[in-house]
């Protein structure tokens, strides 16, 4: 009966964030659509791209707002719940230091940092074209440093969990560099996702459905609730966001996801399941790591441009086309990662 309270609970949350979603959505529309926040295509070193994609200028951006702003003012929601009746404000409530503090923190950070990364892209700040990737690494870097602080004095974790064989402690030094890395990647290959209309989004849905469903079964049910949360955003963003693109979500969306993935597999304990689980990151980020090293070593591309699904566009696929199968290996992915976690849970 717990449980079945538990799930109604997650439902009712998810449920509330997709309204607050559907209201927030058109003002903020509105908004970037009046202080001109708008992609701009304008890639001198890239001509197959800015080719590709020039019928896109223009196009607002920054609709990734949605996918923290509105968890925020969910949670105000149930603040109020609580000052009307603090039963049922208890009840509703998600907030939990071990659970939901550590990803929120960087739902909302990640997306801060993407939104200014965003804006000086838009406004072009100091004859700037956004941050430059050296920038977001550092950044990413000074991320996995908070975390590797929260794991360490806040939950007390050094120690990384393989898959059938069990836990396996680590010196402070190297479960460090393993958060760091993995943080890193994680963060960098959603960035490096975000680039057709509907990708991330919708290969977002399948990794977040999964991870929900692990918080779930793993007792951690104020997670899975927030996760469901986000779900939510994301489904509110892709109804405007599916081809042909009413609106981008830009960096600041790109990096909330990212950034939230990365916390939420690290506290769940299925780091070495993601690359299973979300496929589409290793194929998108790995295309993007061997052209660069192809480029530097032989002088030569192996691929028309990358992250690769713009190769695919360049090879003559539609857009639409690409995305909509990128979603089916990712749910692939994710189903098999899942079953894998399942067997591991039952040994």
């Amino acid at each position: 009966m717990e449980t079945f309270l538990v799930l109604i609970k997650i439902i009712v949350l998810g449920i509330l964030n997709f309204f607050i979603s559907l209201l927030l959505f058109p003002p903020l529309i509105i908004l970037l659509n009046k202080i001109k926040a708008r992609k701009e295509i304008m890639k001198e070193n890239a001509p197959i791209f800015q080719s590709l994609h020039a019928k896109k200028s223009g196009t607002p951006t920054m609709g990734g707002l949605i996918f923290w702003l509105s968890p925020v003012f969910l949670i105000f929601l149930v603040f109020l719940f609580y000052l009307i009746d603090k039963d049922f404000g208890n009840w509703i409530n998600f907030l939990n230091r071990r659970e939901t503090y550590l990803p929120l923190g960087f739902l909302i950070l990640g997306g801060i940092i993407g939104a200014i990364d965003d804006l000086l892209g838009i406004f072009a700040l100091k004859n700037r074209r956004g941050l430059q990737i050296k920038e977001k690494l550092l950044i990413y870097f000074a991320f996995s440093l908070i975390v590797v602080w929260w794991f360490v004095t806040k939950l007390g974790i050094k120690y990384i969990y393989i898959p059938f064989l069990g836990r396996y402690y680590l010196s402070l030094i190297f479960f460090s560099l393993f958060l760091i890395i993995y943080v890193i990647a994680v963060s960098f290959s959603s960035n490096e996702t975000d680039g057709l209309d509907g990708l991330l989004g919708g290969v977002s849905l399948s990794i977040l459905g999964v991870l929900a469903v692990i918080s779930f079964i793993n007792g951690n049910f104020n997670l899975s609730a927030l996760t469901v949360i986000v779900i939510s955003s994301v489904l509110c963003f892709l109804w405007f966001n599916v081809y042909p693109a009413k609106i981008f979500m830009g960096d600041t969306g790109s990096m909330a996801l990212g950034s939230y993935m990365a916390i939420v597999s690290l506290l769940e304990g299925i780091y070495f399941l993601f690359p299973i689980i979300a496929p589409i990151f290793v194929i998108e980020s790995g295309s993007v790591i061997l052209q660069m090293i192809s480029k530097k070593l032989f002088k030569k591309k192996i691929f028309l441009s990358t992250p690769i699904h713009h190769h695919f566009e360049a090879k003559g696929a539609h857009e639409a086309n690409i995305v909509f199968k990128f979603w089916i290996i990712n749910a692939l992915g994710a189903t098999i990662g899942f079953i894998i976690f399942l067997l591991d849970k039952l040994r």
